[in-house]
């Protein structure tokens, strides 16, 4: 493959290649992208009519933006995602560490490469991954980190600290050609963020002492937090006004699409894949869990519930219905009411209460899961249509569901439930034992939060009576 490009800066030039600057190139892709209809964005969920629309309209304007959001609103993965934009391989003058056009060096060092070798410089070519970084802003970042510094071992190897040659180029000129993100814009210590000045508006970046201007093609992305970002003094004014885009994101704003996050997110392992089935409404429940704390008083809502919470939880309950399977035997295992208890430990380090009381984000998670459940279970069925069972239940009938029953004593049960059955097969359950033991337990869960059963906890799980 090698053999088949240009390998000096003349015969680039015979072979008629174009170098377009960075925001050129990712118009002309994009622009490309849009008329054949692809996909901009695989594996972004519930962003196609609010956010992909004005991020494609910032590149076509060859805008810098800011990504702005809660946490967990896939603002890291869609700046990276802007990658696909980038043509595969670009040619730049071999060695270079600031990526020069060949046909326009800017270093010091290429300039004089040129001057010398002409025609004959050396080309190599750059992949498309290579072209992008990121830094997240912490306290300890420094303007050497990002533009540049004196390089003690080329002053020592006897140049003067006036040479260009004894600089060390920081992360931003080494993106040169490419894009560079910020991550949380508003941690960037204010002395920083004027040192970005020069870069974002006259497009070159001054190093130390030295009387250079480094004009730098360079495409700059920051994500920040709502709460930060208007936060008075976080991000300086005069940095807000040289981003040109300020484009908004957001949790999903359909149950389909948290669930379809979820399931593309999840940890996946073959033995799980093949043992654990999950009932469509069980994944239901998870996502309007997460739907109903993003609303919330009791949740700092500032900080956002992110779609990790859902991700984590949905986790948790295939582990746990999983783990009960290996306990008892059993070959197949699919989620239950039961298994939502699950959610407490991976919830509560995601959510930030607007109460600090003592235990209560425990309570708050069992008020949410409730809700759920009742929310999810009154699209599925309308309770009236229990009647009969509920009368049996009032008449004496019990029944005890738990992490300890096997699948097949919730099976054994069915006979004796009216309606249960039809219930059953409404869920989609079938022949499968595990499949007919979570539709059991979410049935007489509704009723229950219908306030058409009593529900008594007992060791290992709830008593269900009239």
């Amino acid at each position: 493959m090698r053999g088949n490009k240009p390998q000096t800066v003349g015969a680039l030039a015979a072979s008629g290649h174009e170098v377009l600057p960075v925001r050129a190139e990712l118009r002309r892709n994009l622009m490309r992208k849009i008329q054949a209809k692809e996909t901009l964005f695989p594996g972004i969920i519930g962003f196609e009519d609010t956010v992909i629309p004005q991020l494609e309209n910032a590149l076509l304007s060859g805008q810098d933006m800011i990504l702005l959001g809660e946490r967990g609103q896939a603002k890291s993965r869609l700046i990276r995602s802007l990658v696909s934009l980038l043509e595969e391989e670009v040619p730049f003058i071999a060695g270079c560490e600031i990526n020069d056009n060949p046909y326009a060096p800017i270093c010091r060092a290429c300039r004089d490469k040129v001057a010398e070798q002409g025609e004959n410089t050396p080309i190599s070519w750059l992949p498309r991954e290579q072209r992008y970084a990121e830094k997240l802003a912490t306290p300890d970042i420094s303007i050497a980190d990002l533009i540049g510094e004196v390089d003690p071992i080329r002053v020592a190897e006897g140049r003067y600290l006036s040479d260009e040659l004894t600089i060390h180029y920081g992360l931003i000129p080494r993106t040169n050609r490419g894009i560079f993100s910020i991550n949380e814009l508003p941690d960037l210590a204010e002395r920083i963020q004027v040192g970005l000045f020069n870069l974002m508006e006259e497009r070159d970046v001054q190093i130390k002492g030295y009387r250079i201007r480094l004009p730098l093609d360079v495409v700059v992305v920051a994500s920040a937090n709502p709460e930060d970002y208007t936060n008075r003094g976080r991000i300086i004014t005069p940095l807000k006004d040289r981003y040109g885009a300020l484009v908004r994101t957001h949790y999903p704003t359909t149950l389909a699409d948290e669930i379809t996050i979820m399931e593309q997110e999840r940890s996946r392992f073959q033995d799980a894949e093949e043992r654990v089935h999950v009932p469509p409404y069980m994944r239901e429940i998870i996502a309007e869990f997460t739907s109903l704390a993003r609303h919330s008083p009791d949740i700092n809502q500032r900080s956002g519930v992110s779609v990790r919470v859902s991700i984590a939880n949905y986790e948790s309950i295939i582990a746990n219905a999983l783990r009960r399977a290996l306990r008892l035997g059993e070959r197949g295992a699919a989620p239950r009411i039961s298994d939502l208890r699950a959610m407490v430990t991976s919830t509560v380090g995601k959510i930030e209460m607007e109460s600090i009381e003592e235990g209560r984000e425990g309570r708050l998670i069992e008020d949410l899961t409730k809700k759920a459940v009742l929310n999810v279970f009154g699209r599925y069925f309308n309770v009236r249509q229990f009647d009969s069972l509920v009368q049996q239940f009032e008449q004496g009938l019990t029944m005890e569901t738990g992490e300890d029953m096997t699948s097949t004593e919730y099976v054994k049960s069915v006979a004796r439930l009216e309606g249960i059955s039809q219930a059953a097969r409404r869920l989609g359950a079938g022949e499968s034992a595990e499949l007919v033991a979570s539709a059991v337990e979410f049935v007489l869960e509704g009723l229950h939060l219908n306030r058409r059963l009593n529900r008594d906890r007992v060791e290992g799980g709830y008593r269900y009576k009239g």
